[in-house]
């Protein structure tokens, strides 16, 4: 059966991270390209517009119910520092490069494709997709595989109760992720840095996680483009180039999925990269982190500090292997 529905402040790299971690990721990207409808709570995608009134119209307010059993007691990293030091490279390769250029994303209308091992595929609009459920308000820690990190207050609707509305099928085991694929709107695909699009993939019972979140907004607004407007994935045990923005696609799989950094680079990001610090990146250690906003590093936490929510869905594997 198909389903059609009608589409409805700069931080300076040496503040955040060592010098010379940040210069050598870019030596790296530079070989590597060398050799290879509306809410309750107003319109959710108000405020993304064109580069052109980008500088008058900011994300607009989105209303959400802070769900208490997903927090932290840690301070929330500053908005402009969120929105201001990004990795997505659809944009540009420079931190400071999405919050620069993501203004040409036009996010409305904007739909999701569901393909694959689904008896209900289909294609819809972003508000048609999240509508039926009540938008949450999480606050989830964030580590990035660079060893910078944030706490960052998501809002969001679970992703497992979204696949569900589209019943995969029992060859369904992993599921794809897909990110729009504009050169127009995104000048950094114009680059070969990476393959595009960008594609990622979770094993199925990591998507249908209880923490796995698809993001709408942050902050109490929606969410900017420069953060992956106006949907992207969330998996806060997980490094954060799996959190995929901007998604236009999702893949239900019977087979584990190539993905873009994995299929680039697989001696350093592997499949399911979930955060270990006793796996070291090969050309720096995982041990600490840099918290966006302080001095000093801290030591990293096993699966970000989820280990007791998910160290369960690897019983028995070798993290060291399945990296």
């Amino acid at each position: 059966m198909l389903i059609r529905i009608r589409k409805a402040s700069d931080v300076s790299s040496g503040e955040i991270t060592a010098e010379s971690l940040y210069l050598r990721r870019r030596d790296f990207l530079r070989g590597v390209a060398g050799a290879a409808g509306a809410l309750a709570a107003g319109d959710l995608l108000a405020g993304c517009t064109r580069s052109d009134d980008r500088a008058s119209r900011e994300p607009g307010p989105l209303n959400a119910e802070r769900n208490p059993k997903y927090g932290t007691a840690e301070e929330p990293t500053a908005y402009a520092k969120a929105t201001g030091y990004n990795n997505f490279y659809e944009f540009g390769t420079d931190k400071s490069d999405p919050a620069a250029y993501a203004g040409s994303l036009i996010t409305k209308p904007w739909s999701v494709e569901i393909t694959g091992e689904a008896n209900k595929p289909g294609t819809i609009g972003v508000e048609d997709l999240i509508q039926p459920f009540p938008l949450e308000e999480r606050i989830y820690r964030h580590r990035c595989v660079e060893g910078w990190s944030m706490v960052i207050p998501w809002i969001g609707i679970p992703l497992g109760e979204v696949i569900k509305r589209f019943e995969p099928n029992s060859f369904a085991k992993f599921v794809a992720f897909r990110t729009l694929h504009d050169p127009k709107q995104m000048p950094g695909q114009h680059d070969d840095v990476l393959s595009w699009p960008y594609i990622e993939g979770l094993r199925l019972d990591e998507a249908m996680h209880p923490l796995t979140l698809l993001a709408v907004g942050m902050y109490g607004r929606e969410l900017p483009n420069q953060n992956g407007a106006p949907l992207r994935l969330v998996v806060p045990w997980k490094y954060g180039f799996k959190s995929i923005k901007s998604i236009v696609g999702i893949r239900l799989a019977a087979a584990k999925p190539d993905t873009t950094w994995n299929r680039m680079a697989p001696v350093e990001y592997g499949f399911y990269s979930n955060v270990n610090p006793e796996v070291d990146h090969p050309r720096w250690s995982q041990k600490t982190e840099r918290r966006i906003g302080e001095f000093l590093r801290r030591p990293t936490l096993p699966f970000n500090g989820y280990g007791e929510e998910v160290a369960s869905l690897y019983t028995g594997m070798d993290l060291h292997r399945e990296f």
